[in-house]
């Protein structure tokens, strides 16, 4: 069964996009991410043009986000307060990034930002989580409790002025990080497609320091209000959000996200980690691929992404 996608302006197979935003929208749930560092790319994979996937799987975001953290809130897992504070960087990151957005596509090269942006920052992520979980998995099947840092530690963070208290995270640190860390996790996320979960996540479990459980819901919370200001930009702004595809995902996500919640409560916190780690590095290996193999079609006579 197909169907025409107006904005992307091709033929699309609904069970294929269907089956695609099911599958994400339950590794939404599972890890606390919004599921667009794999929505966009998988778009992409399936031949949607770049700018149609990143706003497209922008919206897609804000579904499968509303979906994960209404049941991580029903857990107790949110932090409101400190989502608030991530929300308002994160409102400020996402406006500049969608004027980057189109600024690389009328210059004709968003095709390669994102696709180095993408390998840039899962790369690095995926590496440091990957060893971390790995130490983590280690010490717990010898029985001995692993820390990321020494009781008493202190580092950079907690000399920064403007301090707030998180009672739901149990931290007393400044606002000065978060705020920042939301900016950078919302000015990717408009560029990328992606909710900023696989680098909210890290960062606040390693710079943060909040509780893996808390962390979870709170990027969640963060997630639906930045994407959903990036959707409302890139498709005033940019057109290129396409309302037939975001519908068939968003529709298949909230199920898959229902899942994945659940699936999520079985697993500790080092177990996600580990996982969410191998699931970036794998889809960073993907992309990767791509930009070195040598194409198919050595040439095209399709449209540039500044021509649309």
């Amino acid at each position: 069964m197909h169907i025409y996608l107006p904005i992307a302006e091709m033929s699309a197979n609904v069970l294929l996009f269907v089956g695609m935003g099911a599958a994400v929208g339950f590794l939404s749930g599972l890890f606390g991410v919004g599921g667009g560092f794999l929505m966009t790319p998988l778009l992409i994979f399936s031949g949607i043009p770049s700018a149609v996937a990143v706003g497209t799987g922008a919206a897609q975001v804000v579904a499968s986000s509303v979906s994960g953290a209404m049941a991580q809130y029903q857990r107790n897992n949110v932090d409101i307060k400190l989502g608030v504070v991530l929300l308002a960087g994160g409102v400020a990151g996402s406006v500049i990034g969608v004027k980057m957005v189109r600024i690389l596509s009328l210059a004709g090269q968003f095709d390669l930002f994102v696709a180095l942006a993408y390998v840039t920052f899962l790369g690095v992520i995926g590496i440091l989580m990957l060893i971390e979980s790995i130490n983590a998995l280690q010490s717990a099947r010898r029985g001995r409790p692993y820390s990321m840092r020494r009781p008493g530690q202190h580092n950079w963070i907690h000399g920064l002025p403007l301090k707030m208290r998180f009672h739901r995270s149990k931290l007393y640190i400044s606002a000065i990080p978060p705020l920042m860390i939301g900016a950078f996790v919302g000015f990717l996320g408009a560029i990328m497609g992606a909710g900023g979960g696989f680098i909210m996540v890290p960062a606040m479990i390693y710079l943060l320091r909040v509780p893996t459980n808390v962390v979870v819901g709170t990027s969640l919370f963060q997630t639906v209000f930045v994407s959903a200001v990036t959707t409302i930009m890139q498709a005033s702004e940019n057109y290129s959000v396409d309302v037939v595809l975001a519908l068939l995902l968003i529709v298949s996500g909230v199920i898959g996200a229902q899942y994945g919640a659940a699936a999520g409560a079985r697993l500790r916190g080092e177990q996600l980690r580990f996982l969410l780690a191998a699931l970036v590095l794998l889809v960073c290996f993907r992309i990767g691929w791509d930009l070195v193999v040598t194409p198919r079609e050595l040439f095209s006579i399709t449209a540039t992404l500044g021509g649309m």
